[in-house]
């Protein structure tokens, strides 16, 4: 009996830190950095102030999970991507590069966090390690991929393409009627084109 219990407190406390990450994230989107405090997160997941800080030892941590979390999450509907192309080398990088212009990264939501996380990064150092991991392990997939097709220096090319991909989601981001997904498609397929020949 006290097995199952523990597993059900387990399972329980997993799902308030879920809860409290996805309010986290929430507010990012929402009220920017200088508006997501801890009044404003417990009010979004309807818990008291004291759940919060069982869960994570202060603000800081918490903004650090989320932007951990979301990253997992990014890899997730990015290697899904890659694993619904196929086996074809070129459709595979297709999927992963252009998956930032579909749903559920082009949710308007995400950008007001993400750009949360980029500014935390640069001052704050466990933000700006979730970072650098995170943009490694998207560039190094990226480049197995470009090695798949052939590519010479795929390393590089790997920056490259992350570059233009982040810029051309910020830009939809911040302004979808500015070229539209479609057209970005077409942009990253010119330039893998141009790249790859």
């Amino acid at each position: 009996m006290t097995a199952v219990r523990q597993a059900f407190t387990r399972e329980s406390a997993d799902a308030r830190r879920a809860d409290l990450i996805d309010a986290t994230a929430a507010c990012l989107a929402e009220h920017g950095l200088a508006g997501t405090n801890v009044r404003a997160i417990c009010a979004k997941a309807g818990v008291s102030p004291g759940l919060l800080r069982h869960y994570f030892a202060g603000i800081g941590d918490l903004v650090a999970a989320t932007y951990a979390a979301t990253s997992d999450r990014m890899d997730t509907i990015f290697a899904a991507a890659v694993a619904g192309a196929g086996d074809d080398p070129r459709a595979r990088l297709h999927a992963y590069l252009t998956a930032s212009f579909r749903s559920p990264v082009t949710d308007p939501e995400l950008l007001g966090a993400w750009t949360a996380f980029w500014a935390l990064a640069r001052s704050d150092a466990r933000m700006a390690e979730i970072h650098a991991a995170s943009y490694a392990s998207y560039r190094a997939r990226l480049g197995e991929l470009l090695a798949a097709c052939g590519a010479a220096d795929a390393g590089r090319l790997a920056v490259l393409l992350t570059a233009l991909v982040d810029g051309l989601w910020l830009e939809l981001s911040l302004d979808s009627t500015s070229f539209g997904a479609e057209a970005a498609v077409e942009m990253v397929e010119r330039a893998v084109a141009a790249l790859l020949s």
